[in-house]
């Protein structure tokens, strides 16, 4: 088997494995439902994977790239502060309610089973964004001279919690979709957290 067909093989697996921990539940799925669902033996399953903690944490792991990427990436290239908080909201709407990144769902979800040590390394990745999202809020703070008494790590925390928690109510065919969710959000942020 070839480099690329492993490679192959183990996103397909992370994928099935993504889409049945966001259906049933982490806990609820077991390492055979996995198999049974891409029609793999059980040690088919384990050529590739060890455990279902090291599928879980590389769901996780493939989910912070996917907020580097389409997030973080696109955003730091904006110079102005402001403008740079609006696309961030915007970008990370898109990626929690994109249908096809079922790893970021999981990872919102799923975070207490992963060992300590897998957990430590998740949630280190997580700190990281929360610190640029915390600084990018000083840093509107500043050019708005806003005197408010929310601090930029209060102001980081609420913005992620009502992003992060979108896909727990949101329904693609509802009044509510990303084309208004984004003002409305980013309307809550700058006239009221930001205010």
């Amino acid at each position: 088997m070839t480099r690329e067909a492993v490679l192959d093989s183990r996103q397909e697996i992370l994928r099935t494995a993504a889409r049945l921990f966001q259906q049933r539940g982490y806990d609820a799925t077991s390492m055979n439902d996995v198999a049974a669902a891409l029609k793999l033996s059980k040690g088919g399953l384990y050529h590739h994977f060890q455990s279902k903690d090291e599928i879980l944490f590389e769901i996780m792991n493939h989910a912070m790239d996917l907020t580097q990427e389409r997030v973080l990436a696109p955003v730091g290239n904006i110079a102005d502060p402001e403008e740079r908080l609006r696309a961030l909201i915007r970008l990370h709407i898109e990626v929690v309610l994109s249908p096809r990144d079922r790893e970021i769902t999981v990872m919102l979800h799923e975070n207490h089973p992963l060992p300590p040590g897998l957990r430590k390394r998740i949630n280190q990745r997580k700190k990281e964004y929360v610190h640029y999202v915390e600084s990018l809020m000083a840093d509107v703070q500043k050019v708005r001279r806003a005197k408010g008494s929310v601090s930029p790590r209060a102001a980081a925390f609420a913005l992620l919690g009502m992003i992060n928690w979108i896909y727990q109510w949101y329904k693609p065919e509802g009044n509510l979709q990303t084309n208004n969710l984004v003002p409305q959000f980013t309307e809550m942020v700058f006239g009221g957290i930001l205010a």
